[in-house]
């Protein structure tokens, strides 16, 4: 197992935010199964906040885990103009992570098929995808990391409900169409605030995406700042709307593909799946904040 030699001490601030983020991530990781005995992590890397804060986490807690297993760095190069395809290979090594560097001209495939001011984040994203699996074959990866957090799930939630007509979000866990990879978010209960802040004090040399950082006029910009106007005017709702993603009650939606509604009839027994929400409030679930005992993972 290959375990980075760099390990710089950390001031207070920044060891205080990192062991939140351990927490957070380990409770995923626990909570999902996201990682397992000898699991080899494909992280990818795109040189943004998300993704240097997901590598640098997971591997302190390689260190730390009860459990073996491998990461290794990996970040396409999607040839845009300007990229300092420099700057992560000397990062990496400088922390003696094991790291493979793919270039694809992906930049240029988006910028030809997509028409000037539309969204090219669909084709992209489909492009980038397809690589990465391959990638994630050849090097023998058993998991590929992504560095989605709880703000992009939330707010993928809503673009769903506003724009799509469905009820949906990110998961924590997925496998992919062919079966062949497990896609994993060990990020899924962090808040972007935490990762911006453990950026800045951890001095990410952090790279712009110029391929659509210009479009302004993203469904998802908007409904990004929807939700911290929501959260300006109701503190905490964020935090309730993500707690709602794991708390879901089937029978008191509207699709039959998760309940039985045709076949209901009425019962002498009490039935758990009945009005009981109707009437009582489950339960809140315990703030992952104040866990006093630490996670299983990290054991």
């Amino acid at each position: 197992m290959s375990v980075p030699t760099y390990t710089p001490k950390l001031d207070e601030a920044t060891e205080k935010m990192q062991t939140r983020l351990c927490r957070l991530v380990g409770q995923a990781i626990a909570d999902y199964r996201l990682i397992e005995e000898g699991d080899k992590v494909m992280v990818c890397l795109s040189g943004g906040k998300d993704s240097y804060g997901l590598l640098d986490i997971l591997l302190v807690l390689q260190q730390r885990a009860p459990i073996r297993f491998d990461l290794i760095a990996v970040n396409l190069d999607q040839r845009q103009p300007g990229f300092p395809a420099e700057m992560l290979p000397q990062y990496l090594s400088s922390r003696g992570i094991p790291f493979h560097i793919e270039a694809r001209d992906t930049y240029s495939i988006v910028k030809r098929l997509i028409p000037e001011g539309e969204t090219t984040c669909s084709l992209c994203s489909r492009l980038r995808r397809g690589h990465l699996y391959r990638i994630a074959t050849e090097l023998g990866a058993t998991k590929i990391a992504l560095g989605h957090h709880r703000d992009d799930i939330v707010e993928t939630l809503f673009l769903n409900l506003l724009y799509s007509g469905k009820l949906k979000a990110i998961p924590p866990k997925l496998r992919s169409k062919d079966g062949r990879h497990i896609v994993i978010r060990p990020l899924a209960l962090v808040k972007e605030a935490d990762l911006a802040r453990y950026a800045e004090l951890r001095g990410f040399p952090i790279i712009p995406c110029d391929l659509c950082g210009s479009q302004e006029d993203l469904k998802r910009k908007k409904v990004k700042a929807f939700l911290q106007q929501w959260e300006r005017e109701s503190p905490g709702c964020s935090d309730s709307i993500a707690a709602a993603l794991s708390n879901v009650a089937p029978s008191l939606l509207m699709d039959s593909r998760l309940f039985d509604f045709a076949s209901l009839t009425s019962t002498v027994t009490d039935q758990s799946e009945g009005d009981i929400w109707l009437d009582h409030e489950p339960a809140p679930r315990e703030p992952i904040e104040a866990a006093p005992q630490p996670l299983e993972f990290l054991r």
